[in-house]
């Protein structure tokens, strides 16, 4: 019992900074942030002193999101007189609020960094996302992945540069098995697929009002 509560501690952050925005981050996702609040731009301003990543949490419609993700600072794009930034962060690893903690200038929390549980790969979960993600990919792009970049990208790398709705990208933060993961993001790419052939069928419609044409 002793090394398992060891093992919980070692996951913790206290004072972890949380950033509480519309928006739902993933590991591995490239987001810009533009800081206006007052709170806000204190709590960046400190961690780009001491390099420090801070959390993004989903503020919905329907509350505040218990998981969110941490990202880290890649670079600062505009810095204004008044203090507002512009900033480009990258996610790094999902975490879930333990306690919130309202005595510093910017929201923030006890917070458990999460790991996925412990199971071998299933080959055939990854190709059958690969090749969803491939054809969805192609068909919006017109480009192909590299194949050396497409083998080492799982879920979440997938989703990421996809514009998902937010509750299947909190979906996919909030499970705890890539294969799970899997499993949805090959489903989210194939339901992506038949909304581009709905919309690419109406186009055609609407361009022939509404007639088959022939020859």
């Amino acid at each position: 019992m002793a090394h398992k509560l060891l093992l919980v501690a070692e996951r913790l952050a206290r004072e972890f900074p949380l950033f509480l925005l519309p928006i739902v981050a993933l590991p591995g996702e490239l987001i810009p942030l533009h800081v206006f609040e007052e709170r806000y731009k204190t709590m960046i301003g400190e961690c780009l002193q001491g390099d420090r990543k801070f959390g993004v949490l989903w503020l919905s419609d329907d509350g505040l999101r218990e998981v969110g993700c941490a990202v880290r600072i890649e670079r600062v794009l505009e810095q204004l007189d008044d203090g507002r930034v512009n900033l480009l962060v990258r996610g790094e690893s999902p975490f879930r609020v333990r306690e919130r903690q309202a005595h510093l200038a910017y929201p923030a929390g006890v917070v458990e960094f999460l790991k996925d549980r412990a199971e071998e790969p299933d080959p055939k979960l990854i190709e059958n996302a690969h090749k969803a993600y491939v054809d969805l990919v192609v068909r919006a792009t017109d480009r192909a992945p590299e194949e050396s970049e497409l083998r080492e990208m799982g879920a979440y790398e997938m989703a990421a540069t996809v514009d998902f709705g937010l509750d299947a990208k909190q979906g996919l933060l909030d499970l705890r098995s890539e294969k799970a993961r899997l499993r949805l993001v090959t489903r989210l790419f194939r339901a992506a697929m038949k909304r581009l052939d709905f919309i690419e069928r109406a186009h055609e419609r609407a361009r022939s009002n509404g007639k088959i044409r022939f020859g």
